[in-house]
């Protein structure tokens, strides 16, 4: 590609930056627009109710004529997860990708209705693609802790620009698919104008172990479990899943799978290969079940407390077919994703409550990180000698010091930015620099759809204050029909229910003896217009104000007004009317 000496090309992050998780890039040139990856993250402890958590899109939304297409770097939730509900909002031409990521990518699409908004390609290693008129996309396999990963070479007309997706050097992968060092050196020699590198474990010395460095640890736990062997981890963990199986294998232990993401994972991963084992080895419950302790391992999901998943259900007794018996060997084969940890600590003592020996543990050794440390870091920057940096893929003090390696690198500190979500970063074959910004907050989900602002914070009112519901019903001459009736849901007070509710009609009495005249009108011409609307808001923040005042704490307040069914009739024949009315 012949370069523009003269242009620029715009990356955005809309995802990834001072976070784990939803990562989601926007490469932009002229008129076109690239993706790579659209992943999703889950939601904090203080997001009642919601399922997932979105980059805003509306970028993307404002500009969708430019969208030429999208590459996928790996299978990754956090990568591909959002995908689905982008579809929803705007069409994507062509998505390509590795054929791991593809195949676990179409079911989601099916699933959630939108496959045809979308054509799948997937890769292999060194293919090269042409996405739009300007962009050449270049896969080079990486290693990871799923299979069938990689880092994209960016071929545009600036120059070149590297994405390491995630990635960590494992020089023993299980599956014998080795990082691509070679291609990445090529790039190096003839010149990478920027570096894009995840940042995860930037502040981590060392090398990150290589994923068979779990096998002897788990050979030696398999071998001294006395009964059943109950494991969790991701279920995208294709390589420690192969481990699983091996040793199961050599250990004679019939597998039971639980969990619908593994099942799903591991089926297609079985189809292309990347997980070899016999048939006869994997067995549904209603078979395993029937075989000596000593002879079955369960793999399931649950490795981070999640309240659907097949080990936190086993750990609360509410799975329909397992329950922890003495003799039980559980092992967790995941380290916690920050915010998960109260989560997994609570699972792992109910385990142990009803019998299980619980395995768990950085120092156990049986889980290895995805991502790369320092040392793997310095090893990509100095195949690739990029002339500009921008760290991704982390929190600011990660981005910070991935920043900081790259300078003992050798790359000037004038040459690298640390960005966050939103900004624009103008890349030419001279600068760096951040030039703007885009919408970029959060988009809230549940199984409903989208959670507004509004009512996320009404949720979280509900969880700390509790609520409040009272009902009123008023006559057009600006009276009380009858003594509000008031309700208190999760609400925690000293004051006696008799009370505040003498104290809502107090309130309510004065506010319609002092301004009824503000929102009833014409009493002279036989017709009252009542303001209906206006008065139910003049209320609530009478009400809102009194229980602040009485309770000391906030809770949700629901003020049901009901207004008289039809207006009074004068004697004079002539019909009152009302311009509002309102039972909400």
């Amino acid at each position: 590609m012949t370069k523009d000496t003269n242009s620029k090309v715009k990356i955005i992050p809309l995802g990834g930056l001072h976070e784990i998780g939803k990562n989601t890039c926007i490469f932009e040139y002229d008129d076109e627009i690239i993706l790579l990856d659209a992943g999703l993250a889950f939601p904090t402890d203080g997001m009642h109710g919601v399922n997932i958590v979105l980059p805003d899109t509306t970028y993307l939304k404002e500009n969708r004529h430019k969208i030429k297409g999208m590459i996928v770097t790996h299978g990754h939730e956090d990568h591909i997860g959002g995908i689905p509900y982008h579809l929803k909002q705007f069409d994507i031409p062509v998505i390509y990708g590795p054929r791991l990521a593809m195949a676990l990518l179409q079911g989601k699409l099916e699933e959630a209705g939108v496959s045809n908004r979308t054509e799948l390609r997937s890769v292999l290693p060194r293919d090269l693609v042409r996405i739009g008129s300007h962009f050449f996309a270049e896969f080079i396999r990486n290693t990871h802790s799923i299979a069938d990963s990689f880092t994209v070479a960016i071929h545009t007309p600036v120059g070149v620009i590297i994405h390491t997706g995630d990635f960590k050097v494992d020089h023993t992968p299980v599956d014998g698919e080795r990082f691509d060092f070679q291609r990445l050196a090529e790039h190096g020699e003839k010149g990478v104008l920027c570096l894009v590198s995840d940042s995860t474990n930037a502040e981590v010395p060392g090398q990150t172990p290589s994923e068979m460095s779990v096998y002897p640890n788990l050979d030696r736990i398999f071998s001294q479990a006395p009964g059943r062997i109950m494991l969790t981890t991701f279920a995208s963990s294709v390589h420690r899943i192969n481990i699983v199986l091996q040793l199961a294998k050599k250990h004679n232990r019939t597998v039971s799978l639980l969990g619908k993401s593994m099942l799903n994972v591991i089926a297609h991963a079985r189809n292309l290969g990347y997980i070899k084992c016999d048939d006869n080895l994997l067995q549904p419950w209603h078979v395993a079940r029937n075989l000596p302790d000593d002879r079955v391992l369960v793999l399931t999901t649950g490795s981070q407390g999640e309240p659907l998943a097949a080990m936190t259900r086993i750990a609360n007794q509410e799975h329909p077919h397992i329950k922890i018996r003495q003799g039980d060997t559980v092992i967790f084969s995941a380290n916690p994703i920050p915010g998960n940890t109260i989560a997994v600590v609570n699972t792992i003592d109910k385990l142990m409550i009803q019998g299980a020996n619980v395995i768990y543990g950085r120092e156990k050794g049986i889980h290895v990180s995805g991502h790369a440390c320092q040392e793997d870091q310095k090893l990509m920057l100095a195949l690739t000698r990029p002339k500009f940096f921008l760290p991704v893929h982390g929190e600011h003090r990660m981005l910070v010091k991935h920043s900081q390696t790259a300078q003992s690198m050798g790359v000037p500190a004038e040459n690298m930015v640390i960005i966050d979500n939103g900004d624009i970063v103008e890349l030419s074959e001279d600068s760096i620099a951040i030039g703007g910004k885009v919408p970029s907050g959060l988009q809230l989900v549940d199984s409903a759809g989208v959670v507004h602002d509004n009512v996320l914070k009404e949720r979280q009112q509900l969880a700390e204050d509790g609520v409040v519901t009272i009902a009123s019903a008023i006559d057009w001459d600006g009276k009380l029909v009858a003594k509000p009736e008031v309700h208190l849901r999760g609400v925690v007070t000293a004051v006696e229910q008799s009370l505040l509710q003498k104290l809502v009609q107090q309130t309510i009495e004065n506010l319609l003896s002092d301004r009824w005249r503000e929102f009833a009108r014409n009493f002279d011409t036989g017709e009252v217009e009542v303001d209906w609307t206006g008065l139910q808001a003049q209320l609530e923040q009478a009400i809102a104000r009194l229980l602040r005042r009485e309770l000391q704490s906030r809770p949700l307040l629901v003020f049901l007004l009901q207004a008289p069914e039809a207006p009074p009739v004068k004697t004079t024949g002539r019909r009152r009317r009302v311009t509002a009315r309102v039972a909400s």
